[in-house]
């Protein structure tokens, strides 16, 4: 059961509200197999402020309805969700009051939203200074070529390259943390009173997240807007935010200075958040054999003279953990798609379980499929948004072992009681489930398929520290029990502490250090590695200008 929250926390008299929300309720309809539809509640009786120019955080476990708040806040509602009761009060009106028309209004012109999934935000079609202007275009707030020089200003001011030109590329011809920033810049361009952040560097290496993290931080600083930031981790709302609430099962559970909320929670569940243990992952020693040897490979795309893996080489045993870690753009994900067939190797050697697999995909039989599975970073885009999640989990049922009708839909329902869901999600859409659920489901698609190694691409980026830890129990479990290996790709070294046997650092395309996870994370190390290890936010106030500070101070020195 959930304890009572704490009231509203003490601000100067003078503090003045842009966005009160009042006794929210949010109901979600939902259908049961073999029983009539019904709503459920997914937010209930949360009430909260936010003052002009201050930042709240709102943090919880997967399913706690941080997004779903953070959306009321511009009187959206996602497919199958209705705002059923309270009112939200922005710039002193209730929004809710004023239909279709007033939304229009007020989306992209007092409030903006920054989404968790940048890569999907955008429309690959256009060039980003297309997209980046267009909310300033269509609320008439300014001319193309006023909003053109907002835009570079936004660029320069948020650290991205090349600030006069980068609008003219397309979102796939940039990075990562340069698409993050310039959602950022899209969210600021039209100069709104408040932006909701959703998890804007949850898929970020931690050595980006510093910079997109004190990008922001300094566009609010510098702008004055308010913003509402949704995320999971307390170690990165630490650094950004005035005051954190905590949110569980759609309640409040405490609201607090964020001072107040990392140092003296009063909450038993706000503390348990606080001070999560990770997992202790005691390395295993290597079998004799491994059963995937990655030799000498090197790989481009497109045929470029530009080599995106430079004679990279790793073994992953039967039963064990190699975590892959670095920088957006080092080559984790290009490794795991030489890996898995879908960018053939240029030169070098894929061997699996004692054979040599075919470089490309098309030529790998269905059983090397069947026993190589990859869970890739961005749940948003990994399904199939027209499909339910039975229908997700069970095509490689069907695909792989032909099973239909019940014995299909009981393994799926076991699956989904093994990622801690439960068979009442099996009809939902994607659009349906949070961000962390949504990765859930892409992990019980993998496991479905009963393979000898997984290539997990980030699977718990999206997932708060306590959900994560029970994932990452659940498949060192699996491993356990099935005798199953994992290729790691993260960018969170907590988590490379708390499954790793090995590691293999990357840098441009080449593992710049590699070994047993001790080795790897014991001293000396080489310069990248240690930026890596410094770059890991803590859950202490003032971490972050601390660190930028640093990395300035070495910039200077260099």
């Amino acid at each position: 059961m959930v304890d009572t929250a704490e009231s509203v926390p003490p601000r100067p008299a003078d503090a003045e509200l842009l966005l009160e929300i009042r006794n929210l309720r949010i109901e979600a309809r939902v259908y049961p197999p073999g029983e009539d539809p019904r709503d459920v509640t997914i937010v209930d009786d949360v009430s909260l402020s936010l003052p002009k120019g201050k930042v709240l955080g709102l943090i919880g476990e997967s399913g706690a309805g941080k997004s779903t708040i953070g959306l009321s806040a511009m009187g959206y509602g996602r497919g199958g969700v209705r705002i059923t009761g309270g009112e939200v009060v922005l710039n002193g009106r209730d929004i809710m009051k004023g239909g279709i028309r007033g939304f229009r209004k007020l989306r992209g012109r007092e409030v903006c939203y920054v989404a968790q999934s940048a890569a999907a935000a955008f429309n690959p079609a256009h060039k980003l200074m297309d997209q980046v202007v267009e909310a300033a275009l269509v609320h008439g707030t300014a001319t193309r070529a006023e909003a053109e020089r907002r835009a570079k200003a936004l660029f320069k001011k948020l650290s991205l390259p090349n600030p006069d030109t980068i609008g003219d590329r397309y979102p796939h011809q940039v990075s990562g943390g340069q698409l993050q920033r310039v959602m950022t810049a899209m969210a600021l361009c039209s100069e709104p009173d408040m932006i909701v952040f959703d998890e804007p560097t949850t898929a970020l290496d931690v050595t980006t997240q510093i910079d997109v993290l004190a990008a922001i931080k300094d566009a609010i600083r510098d702008t004055g807007v308010a913003a509402l930031y949704i995320t999971h981790d307390l170690a990165v709302v630490a650094q950004i935010a005035d005051e954190i609430m905590v949110l569980r099962h759609g309640k409040l559970v405490e609201w607090g200075g964020t001072r107040q909320i990392i140092k003296e929670p009063r909450k038993e569940y706000t503390n348990a958040l606080v001070s999560v243990h990770h997992i202790e992952h005691v390395e295993q020693a290597p079998t004799p054999a491994p059963l995937l040897k990655v030799e000498n490979v090197t790989a481009a795309y497109g045929g470029s003279d530009v080599k995106v893996l430079k004679d990279v080489s790793v073994d992953i045993h039967p039963g064990q953990t190699l975590a892959v870690v670095g920088e957006s753009g080092s080559g984790k994900s290009t490794l795991a798609r030489a890996i898995t067939g879908l960018l053939p190797p240029e030169e070098g050697t894929i061997t699996f379980d004692g054979r040599v697999l075919a470089n490309a995909l098309h030529d790998r039989t269905r059983n090397d499929l069947r026993e190589l599975q990859m869970i890739y970073q961005m749940a948003d885009v990994a399904m199939n948004p027209r499909q339910t999640v039975g229908t997700i989990i069970g095509r490689p049922l069907e695909f792989y072992f032909n099973l239909r009708g019940r014995e299909r839909d009981a393994r799926v329902a076991d699956l989904l009681e093994k990622i801690e869901m439960g068979k009442g999600f099996i009809d939902r859409y994607p659009a349906e489930l949070s961000g962390g659920q949504k990765q859930r489901v892409c992990i019980a698609r993998a496991l479905a398929a009963d393979p000898k190694l997984i290539i997990c691409d980030e699977v718990t980026s999206a997932l708060d520290p306590l959900v994560a830890n029970g994932i990452l129990k659940l498949l060192l479990g699996l491993q356990k029990e099935e005798n199953v290996a994992y290729l790691f790709i993260t960018h969170d070294l907590a988590t490379v502490k708390s499954i790793a046997d090995s590691i293999a650092v990357m840098y441009r395309g080449e593992v710049v250090r590699y070994g047993p996870k001790t080795q790897v994370l014991s001293p000396p190390f080489d310069d990248y590695t240690d930026l890596l290890l410094r770059s890991v936010p803590e859950m202490e106030l003032g971490w972050l200008e601390k660190a930028i500070a640093g990395r300035r101070m070495e910039s200077a020195g260099n």
